[in-house]
């Protein structure tokens, strides 16, 4: 008979770790869940969309226009100093030929 009682005990001592082993694992589940629902809880709210401000379009249009007349008059500005360069060279060819011819 005490085989019997031994077997006994062994299976309780078993099923008290077993169901140590089970209650961990829901604990450790439930502090998943919960650490979850920090989490959701802690995220900020989304940021509330801007009101639409003419002033600041209108600021930047102005500067874009301001910028583009400024390089539009830069490019005037570099084609009459290509244009005058090229007259120049035809000029001072012209004179290079005439002294060269000795005249």
């Amino acid at each position: 008979m005490s085989d019997a009682v031994e077997k006994a005990e062994a299976a309780v001592r078993a099923a008290e770790v077993d169901s140590v082993a089970v209650q961990l694992a829901l604990a450790a589940v439930e502090l998943a869940k919960a650490a979850t629902a920090q989490r959701e809880a802690v995220a900020p709210p989304p940021a509330p969309a801007s009101k639409f401000d003419a002033r600041k379009w209108w600021t930047i249009g102005g500067l874009g226009i301001a910028g583009g007349l400024v390089a539009s008059l830069f490019a005037v500005a570099v084609a009459i100093g290509a244009v005058s360069v090229a007259i120049l060279a035809l000029v001072l060819r012209s004179l290079w030929r005439d002294f060269q011819k000795g005249r």
